[in-house]
């Protein structure tokens, strides 16, 4: 019998740390070394967000730079992992009835790479995306993890990608050694604390917590991604925080590890 494979939600920040060096990136490799290494990725990038559900069928999918203005040296990144198309049609089995569209268009964005970069620098494992459907409340998403879970007891390594905290507009550019606002601190210990105690309600009905959450998460699909890694949590699975710190004061670099 495979082993469960754990599930992990990174906080990916600033699209530089791909070919940065730094305590971020140093402990997305160390999660690569000390994770038994999976027969397959599936990501769940916050830059796919689009209307729908689709899941990368590619057997070679393309190294998307969705991003401008960043040094030459940042575009010219590929990041060569293998798709994998019957892990592709099992994530559409396992969603039924949910309308899963096979997509060949899309690829690995930089929620995707950025991180696996470093974390499995080979890029020798078999990576498949799952977009992020806008037009559909938090709950959804939520309800999407719990149908992935059994992708875990099958070697499946389950990866969201985004940030707990992401306020572009309060960042401070420039200085990225900024201590964190006080919103963007009490909000990162609120889901901390709703995580370890099993909370899932306030997390998924985020919105209700207030003018930190507001602030926090003005936007929703860099907060997804976590929906879809607690949904697979098995009951009484371990949870952790393997990375944490923030980026430009408004940017939580939190990582959260189920099992």
């Amino acid at each position: 019998m495979t082993k469960l494979m754990p599930a992990i939600f990174f906080g990916h920040g600033n699209p530089m740390n791909a070919v940065g060096n730094n305590a971020y990136t140093e402990a997305w490799r160390c999660i690569g070394e000390q994770t038994a290494r999976p027969k397959a990725i599936l990501s769940i990038s916050a830059h796919w967000y689009v209307p729908g559900t689709g899941v990368t069928v590619n057997s070679s999918p393309r190294t998307i730079h969705d991003f401008g203005g960043f040094p030459p040296e940042l575009f010219e990144v590929q990041y060569p992992a293998p798709g994998d198309p019957a892990l592709a049609r099992r994530v559409q089995k396992l969603l039924a009835p949910l309308d899963v569209a096979l997509d060949a268009s899309w690829g690995l964005d930089h929620g995707t790479w950025s991180v696996l970069r470093h974390a499995y620098p080979a890029a020798d494992i078999p990576v498949v995306q799952l977009s992020i459907d806008e037009t559909k409340q938090a709950d959804f998403h939520f309800d999407i993890g719990k149908r992935l879970a059994p992708l875990r007891e099958e070697g499946v390594l389950i990866v969201g990608s985004g940030n707990i905290v992401h306020n572009l507009r309060a960042y401070a550019w420039g200085s990225q050694s900024r201590d964190p606002y006080d919103w963007a601190l009490r909000f990162e210990t609120i889901a901390r604390n709703n995580m370890l105690a099993d909370e899932y309600d306030a997390l998924v009905n985020y919105k209700m917590l207030g003018q930190d959450a507001m602030l926090s998460v003005p936007t929703p699909e860099h907060y997804l991604p976590l929906l879809y890694v607690l949904g697979c949590r098995q009951k009484g699975e371990t949870i952790g925080f393997p990375i944490d710190g923030f980026d430009g004061g408004s940017i939580s670099m939190l990582s959260v590890q189920i099992g």
